[in-house]
């Protein structure tokens, strides 16, 4: 088959990739990415050169240049990872997500109606759901949960979401939608919790923790999200919404104890800042329609993900100082500087 993974050099997206190429290595990848801040070239440096992989630089935001790479290829699939995804630069700028995460998906499933595309997945988030109750752990997210977004991230993503279920509906696109819990793992932009507490930590550097971290999120390590949209893609029903969570909350200080302990520094680095608006205090995924349907669980259980990603960040330091080094460093001045 023939692939169109667009966001492909972003963190999920890329993992994405590395996936596909190690368990379906018959199938034909193309990678789309506009390369903005959170793009990362560098990060396919080992596939880049691979047969049946080729790599688009390309903003799903341009609807002539996306017609044109789609009459070329003539793509089976599409997964779209494509979307600015930061919380805080989406309260900073909404308009860009707006254009990106709908707009520009828009663009890719008029290209896919067009040109006959087999299945069109659209990669989502639980922030859709909103935020649960600290004292409700009884509570979760379920594919029936209302949409109730906090954020104009979360607002644009579910927007998309009932644009691809429209499309589906109304024009018969073959689409499926699964909404994620918080990932971590290799390749993550340190300008998410952990890779930027790990950096941060590893420079005896203050570790900014919005307000006073109890904020709880499920954690699912990236390569089994990555085993759940393969799943989906390939075998699930079109027109459905699959969650994929991990079972594993975790309160954001906790999350910063573990890896201050990890790496042997101490919590006297921890810093407390002002939370963010609108902040949503818990999301937890019920992901047993995945489950019944697909036969996936999550395998890694938070305890030996979070060892293997900071093992991947002390083994990669070259990787993620190339970011910390130049743009990003402004806008981390600009998010955490007068807290």
């Amino acid at each position: 088959m023939n692939l169109l993974v667009t966001g492909g050099a972003g963190f999920i997206g890329s993992n994405f990739i590395f996936y596909e190429r190690k368990h379906h290595p018959e199938d034909r990848i193309v990678c789309l990415d506009a390369l903005t801040y959170a793009g990362n070239l560098s990060t396919l440096a080992s596939v880049l050169d691979q047969p049946g992989f080729r790599f688009v630089k390309m903003d799903i935001r341009d609807r002539e240049a996306v017609f044109a790479l789609f009459e070329e290829e003539k793509f089976d699939i599409v997964v779209n990872f494509a979307a600015e995804s930061h919380v805080d630069r989406s309260i900073e700028n909404p308009g860009i997500f707006l254009e990106t995460n709908i707009l520009g998906t828009a663009n890719l499933m008029d290209a896919s109606r067009k040109y006959g595309v087999g299945r069109f997945h659209q990669v989502s988030t639980d922030e859709v759901y909103g935020d649960l109750p600290l004292d409700r752990p009884d509570l979760f997210f379920t594919e029936e949960t209302p949409i109730h977004t906090s954020s104009p991230y979360s607002s644009s993503k579910a927007a998309a979401d009932l644009l691809a279920l429209a499309y589906y509906r109304t024009f018969g696109l073959p689409v499926s939608v699964s909404r994620c819990s918080n990932n971590y793992g290799p390749y993550q932009f340190p300008e998410k919790l952990i890779p930027l507490m790990i950096a941060n930590a590893l420079a005896d550097k203050p570790l900014p923790v919005y307000g006073t971290g109890e904020n709880v999120r499920d954690w699912l390590y990236v390569e089994d999200h990555c085993k759940a949209v393969d799943l989906i893609m390939r075998n699930g029903r079109v027109g459905e919404v699959y969650n994929i969570g991990g079972h594993n909350e975790m309160a954001n200080i906790n999350i910063v104890k573990i890896i201050l302990k990890e790496l042997g520094k101490p919590e006297s680095l921890i810093t407390f800042v002002a939370d963010r608006k609108g902040h949503d205090m818990r999301y937890a995924i019920d992901p047993s329609k995945i489950h019944a349907e697909l036969g996936w669980l999550p395998e890694t259980m938070f305890a030996d993900g979070i060892k293997k990603t900071i093992r991947w960040y002390l083994d990669n330091q070259e990787w993620w100082k190339t970011i910390v080094s130049g743009e990003y460093q402004q806008y981390y001045e600009k998010m955490y500087g007068n807290r």
